[in-house]
């Protein structure tokens, strides 16, 4: 069969007009979709507003969905997912952007960043760690390196948390020698607690020398001096320290008192704390006083008062159950088959008052903790008890 042209004539026209109509179809497509994404993205901003989440996420999803290359809705959403807890979701969002090959460095240390903070969110330490270590070196250092610390001390990993604390005091955002004496202290202590005296107190001069005026690394190289039987050092430690951290005695009158027995010291030290118990009366320096048989200033009633007597001046000053408690405990009663049935009590009700607080999240212990447990928050403890607050 003979090809016939003129099927050619008829066919082109056809063929030209089939293929306007499908561009014409494309474009409109391409417009509505346009229009689609912008008016999803919108809405959703519009549910945040309002604080409406649930809607807002399935908006942005929408919008996602319509213009899946459009970096700022992954980030929203990313962002959205994680203030509603659901890390997993955030985190795929994340990765989904660290994925794409397309994307700038500015966006994918941004993604980085925010990578981070899911797995921070989600209490995933370990993959938290990894993802601030690849900020190193952007615009989002200092941040990841604040974070680390945090990681690090809370995990009481106190090597790397003093490497970091050291690039951030070299960073001159703010001063972290104390912090960074803190660590080493923290080191001393497991240095201690395996037996290396001599790596302690390397470590202990290195924080004494970091930060001068912090209390704690003097108060740790005494009671290390002690253990190494060495309580005229400990003693001169803590007079020096008693110039530098007077409000800090009541934490260490007790082992002032011990480093003065040992030294043969007990008069030096009985001036010290009565000096700095009548510029700030204390509990525990009272009874570091007492311990070592100080009595407190005579009166023209009481001319010879007895070391026990230190309670009653202290009660004078100011109300105080603990002190009440105290001098209950020595005395007799009229039915004194009765006392430790009192004594009891009293002991149990005193005990609270006993403890010490955070000033930053109320936490309440007995034992003194530089390092809040409750909010990790470094020397939020006021080094009295709760009863003198």
């Amino acid at each position: 069969m003979d090809f016939d042209p003129s099927w050619l004539l008829i066919g082109l026209p056809i063929a030209f007009v089939l293929g306007w109509l499908a561009s014409r179809f494309d474009i409109r497509q391409l417009k509505l979709e346009n229009r689609q994404a912008p008016k999803a993205y919108f809405r959703g901003l519009n549910f945040l507003l309002n604080e409406q989440q649930d809607q807002a996420i399935d908006a942005f999803i929408e919008a996602v969905q319509n213009d899946p290359d459009t970096q700022e809705l992954h980030f929203a959403l990313g962002n959205l997912f994680r203030r509603r807890g659901e890390y997993q979701r955030a985190v795929r969002v994340h990765e989904h952007l660290l994925g794409r090959g397309d994307l700038s460095r500015s966006d994918r240390e941004r993604a980085q960043h925010a990578l981070a903070q899911d797995f921070l969110r989600a209490g995933l330490l370990d993959r938290a760690e990894a993802a601030l270590q690849k900020l190193e070196g952007t615009r989002y250092e200092n941040e990841a390196r604040l974070s680390l610390l945090a990681i690090y001390e809370r995990s009481r990993e106190w090597a790397q948390a003093a490497d970091v604390a050291q690039k951030l005091d070299e960073s001159d955002q703010a001063s972290y020698a104390t912090r960074r004496a803190h660590h080493l202290c923290e080191q001393a202590t497991e240095r201690v607690a395996a037996s290396d005296l001599p790596g302690a107190t390397k470590l202990l001069a290195q924080a004494v020398e970091l930060a001068p005026q912090a209390p704690r690394p003097a108060i740790d190289t005494a009671n290390l001096q002690l253990r190494k039987n060495e309580p005229a050092a400990a003693f001169d430690t803590l007079v020096a320290l008693s110039e530098t951290a007077p409000l800090a005695l009541p934490l260490y009158a007790a082992t002032l008192q011990q480093a003065a027995v040992g030294a043969h010291r007990e008069g030096e030290a009985l001036a010290l704390l009565q000096r700095r118990y009548v510029e700030s009366p204390s509990i525990d320096v009272l009874e570091a006083l007492i311990a070592l048989g100080g009595k407190p200033t005579a009166t023209a009633e009481d001319p010879h008062p007895t070391p026990r007597d230190g309670y009653i001046a202290h009660l004078a000053q100011q109300p105080s159950l603990v002190a009440a408690s105290r001098w209950l405990a020595g005395e007799r009663f009229e039915h004194e088959q009765f006392h430790p049935q009192v004594q009891r009590a009293l002991d149990q009700a005193t005990r609270p008052l006993m403890r010490y607080r955070c000033a930053a999240c109320g936490f309440e212990a007995h034992q003194y903790f530089w390092h809040c447990p409750g909010c990790q928050a470094w020397d939020s403890y006021p080094p009295r008890r709760v009863e003198e607050l």
